[in-house]
């Protein structure tokens, strides 16, 4: 179980790996501060969570904004700054960046009206990996993690790879690998460790977004050696050993959870087909 007092911050709560995140540290008993954007049917989604969590015995902060927005990552630090003065000792143990929202379009169409804009891209970078170091800064400055703290950003294959209208998202999860680098660099004098956890196809609704989502999903379960999509829970299972005081020293890595389906290399799949 874990020490009294130590949350989990979860950028991207409501659903898919953020989710699956919050029950499983939960159960560990960790408290969740959840941040999130939905409308009406993910807060439904957002109370059943928060149902689970009261289940499990843990407090628990939810905030439905936008997570890149600098004066709402204010409030919701001050929210939090005021909860940890109302139990002391309190600490984030774990910051998850689950964030998934970004621009599927061309760099360059053959319609150039359907190129991607200058917004656009600047936005899905700013979402899906500039905000890591804004979320890290601000959660330093305020003194809401200390020694032993975990930094993890969620990224995907994707980010060597090429896709059809993905370049946006690719550039921001190569970006997100990067900044995590850096910040372990950096933060390792804290105590405070850095990762990315590359997850296999996962069937979440950021992948339902991805045209050609079935073919790609297809082409994982084919090559996973357990030929089987990765689950959440599977991501959530090396959070909630990553996140242990025995994992102090793996810092700066970028950490394969898909069941060893990008080792397995398609060409030889296709040869024996």
């Amino acid at each position: 179980m874990a020490p009294a007092n130590q949350y989990v911050l979860i950028l991207g709560a409501s659903s898919g790996f953020g989710r699956a995140a919050a029950t499983a540290l939960a159960s560990q008993g960790y408290h969740i501060i959840g941040v999130h954007l939905d409308r009406a049917a993910g807060i439904k989604q957002v109370d059943e969570l928060k149902a689970e969590l009261d289940a499990l015995g843990v407090r628990h902060m939810f905030f439905n904004v936008n997570a890149a927005d600098a004066e709402r990552r204010a409030d919701v630090l001050a929210a939090v700054a005021a909860e940890f003065t109302a139990h002391p000792g309190a600490t984030i143990r774990m910051m998850l960046h689950s964030l998934a929202f970004g621009t599927l379009k061309e760099l360059v169409a053959t319609d150039m009206s359907q190129t991607i804009s200058q917004k656009s891209l600047e936005m899905t970078l700013d979402v899906m990996a500039n905000s890591i170091v804004y979320w890290t800064q601000d959660v330093l400055r305020n003194g809401l993690m200390t020694h032993g703290g975990r930094i993890v950003g969620l990224t995907s294959a994707g980010s060597a790879r090429v896709l059809p209208m993905y370049g946006a998202v690719s550039a921001a999860k190569a970006a997100l690998e990067s900044y995590c680098r850096q910040l372990a660099l950096e933060l390792g004098p804290l105590g405070i460790t850095a990762n990315t956890i590359r997850a296999g196809v996962t069937e979440t609704p950021a992948l339902s977004k991805i045209p050609g989502n079935d073919v790609i999903m297809g082409y994982a379960m084919m090559r996973n050696p357990s030929h089987r999509l990765t689950k959440p829970e599977d991501v959530a299972s090396v959070l909630t050993l990553l996140i242990r005081d025995e994992a102090q020293w793996i810092n700066g890595e970028q950490l394969g959870v898909d069941g060893g389906e990008d080792a397995v290399d398609l060409t030889w799949w296709k040869s024996e087909a």
